[in-house]
């Protein structure tokens, strides 16, 4: 498997993307990988997943980049139109670069709510898309399973707080009021209910199960309960087992 760092340049923005493939020129279709809040590119979970899947289809890529502020992204605010901004240009960089015939999306925790945001607002670019732990309500689950309350109490009076558990990420009082204006659980999804998968670790202690089986249950969408599983799946068992689920959903949309 071939590993590949490259940037995205456009419109004043610089999105940096970690490619996984076998041969550059035999792609036909590409996973775009969203990590979640603090993650970056060279996310381990992404990594096993390419690995995996490149060894089955030798004509898949699996393509992660850095969201804004994170990682080594040099972006200065953390906003809901520069993420979007960001992952429209991986998504067409993947057509008119890589020559990605088909895409599909792999998503997990923040990255799940910013995809189900960029289908709301776009309508849906993906065959298929799998969503690990997605914090369907991303101004929940920041605010009251990630920000302490010193940090919560820091933003309210209009001050910048660095956010996160092993990375921290700059969060500013405007970044909070668009996730509280935009709750994917208000949105109606059941037109793309064939086309999404839910992995969801039953013993998640940042994004709530039954938030997450909520939605699924309101928009038709099929959720795999992973039993003991936490939010980041550390144990290698729980993580192969969503990436074997992963495979087949995307295998049976083809």
């Amino acid at each position: 498997m071939n590993q590949r760092y490259y940037d995205i340049h456009d419109n004043g923005y610089n999105v940096r993307c970690k490619l996984y493939c076998s041969d550059p020129k035999a792609i036909r279709r590409a996973v775009i990988f969203g990590h979640g809040f603090g993650g970056h590119k060279d996310n381990k979970a992404a990594e096993r997943f390419a690995s995996y899947a490149i060894g089955k289809h030798s004509d898949m890529a699996v393509i992660v980049f850095n969201w804004p502020c994170h990682g080594d992204d040099m972006h200065k605010h953390l906003d809901l139109s520069s993420c979007d901004q960001y992952l429209t240009m991986v998504l067409r960089d993947a057509r008119e670069h890589l020559h990605a015939e088909r895409l599909d999306a792999y998503a997990t925790s923040f990255g799940g709510y910013l995809f189900l945001r960029y289908i709301a607002h776009h309508g849906n670019p993906f065959t298929a898309t799998v969503l690990r732990c997605p914090a369907v309500d991303m101004y929940a689950v920041l605010t009251h399973a990630i920000m302490n309350e010193g940090e919560s109490e820091q933003i309210q009076k209009g001050k910048d707080a660095m956010v996160g558990f092993d990375r921290k990420i700059r969060v500013e009082r405007a970044f909070l009021e668009e996730l509280q204006r935009e709750p994917m659980t208000t949105v109606d999804f059941t037109s793309e209910m064939d086309r999404i998968l839910i992995l969801h670790g039953t013993e998640d202690e940042v994004v709530p199960f039954e938030m997450v089986q909520h939605f699924a249950d309101e928009n038709l969408i099929e959720l795999i309960p992973v039993e003991g599983a936490d939010h980041r799946f550390r144990n290698a068992h729980h993580m192969d087992e969503a990436i074997k689920a992963t495979l087949l959903f995307m295998e049976s949309l083809n």
